[in-house]
Formats: C-alpha cells, sequence, structure tokens
C-alpha cells in the first residue's frame, strides 16, 4: 500500500500543536533522556517506540477509567488508548525533528461485526524514502507489535474479506473524527461506546 500524505509539506509533520505538544516541557524532558542514550534517529525512534509501548498501558488493558488525548498527558498520566498513545509517539519523534503522521485502519471482530477505527504512527527518518507505519497499542496475549522499517510488524493485519482497511492518509494531525469522540468522552467507559466505525 502506498502511504499519501495529507499535507505536501512535510513542516506539517515536524510541527507543535494542542495534540501533538512537543514543545511541552515533560515531552521535552522525556526525549532528552530517551535522546541521551540514544544518540541517532533510528536508535532514538525505536527507543521512544518502546517507550510509549511499553510503558504506557493501553487503557483498555489496564482498565483505566481516564481518558487522555494530548501527548503530554498520555505522557504523565501514562494511560492512553491506540489513539492517544499515537499522539505520544509522535511528540515524541517530533521533538528530535523526525517527522511523524497520524494514519489508521479499520478493523472488526473475526466474524466482521462491531467494526473500530485503530490508530497507529508512520515515521520517516532520515535517508529513508518511504514513511513506515508504527504501531504503539501495547503487547498483550495475541499482539506482538514491534519496531520496524521495512516489513510492517503492527498489531493486527487487515482482512479485506471481513471489511478491514488500511486507510492510506497520513495527518499531520488527528483525524476530527478521531479527536472529537476522544474529547468529548467523560470516561473510557463512554469512550469505549462511542469510538468510531468509520472514518
Amino acid at each position: 500500500m502506498e502511504l499519501i500524505q495529507q499535507s505536501p509539506d512535510i513542516e506539517a509533520y515536524l510541527a507543535a500543536s494542542e495534540v501533538v505538544d512537543h514543545e511541552h516541557p515533560l515531552v521535552r524532558e522525556v526525549s532528552d533522556r530517551l535522546a541521551a542514550d540514544h544518540h541517532d534517529a533510528y536508535s532514538y525512534a525505536e527507543a521512544a517506540y518502546a517507550h510509549v509501548r511499553d510503558t504506557i498501558p493501553h487503557s483498555m488493558d489496564s482498565g483505566d477509567l481516564r481518558v487522555t488525548w494530548r501527548a503530554s498527558d498520555v505522557l504523565e498520566q501514562r494511560n492512553g488508548i491506540c489513539y492517544a498513545k499515537s499522539h505520544a509517539y509522535a511528540a515524541l519523534l517530533r521533538a528530535r525533528g523526525i517527522p511523524a503522521a497520524l494514519c489508521y485502519q479499520r478493523l472488526t471482530e473475526d466474524d466482521g461485526s462491531d467494526p473500530v477505527i485503530h490508530g497507529l504512527v508512520a515515521v520517516l527518518l532520515p535517508g529513508e524514502r518511504a514513511w513506515a507505519r508504527q504501531d504503539v497499542r501495547g503487547n498483550k496475549p495475541g499482539v506482538d507489535a514491534r519496531f520496524s522499517l521495512k516489513e510492517e510488524r503492527l498489531a493486527w493485519t487487515v482482512r479485506p474479506e471481513l471489511g478491514e482497511v488500511d486507510h492510506p492518509e497520513l495527518y499531520a494531525e488527528p483525524h476530527p473524527v478521531v479527536l472529537g469522540v476522544l474529547k468529548a468522552a467523560r470516561d473510557r467507559p463512554t469512550l469505549d461506546r462511542t469510538l468510531p466505525a468509520e472514518l
């Protein structure tokens, strides 16, 4: 699948915003700490990936009832669903001048029911000509996502026969549908009931 930049300007994928707030002191602190031991862009991107995937539990796995959406809040509260964790990873990448995009999949249950949009991050490292999608959701039994630039190692591979879809668009900011649902949810059970099925 060819990934498509929503914005032709690569600077859009480096920008700070309300959501991907990589100028926030906490984001900078975490970024500086990771960069102290990982000096090149590749090793830093991999270390930041592992940090978000492994040290910030996915709230549906942990049972945490809080809803986060801003990158700095995800890092502070150590909590979030796939979208929120993707925002945190994008912020850590952009904090080091590494272009990061938000992208999505449409997934379903094994019988094709209950479709839901799943959030990913795409990274463009120096010297690479292609974006590489990464999944920081967090591993669990049956899910073994890993950082990879060549062969994708996402939590799930789409099954087109069930109506699952890889959306090729690369967004500089969260899709409005995703962000709207996150901001409107008063707690995670509410979020669970209102997760988008389509973009």
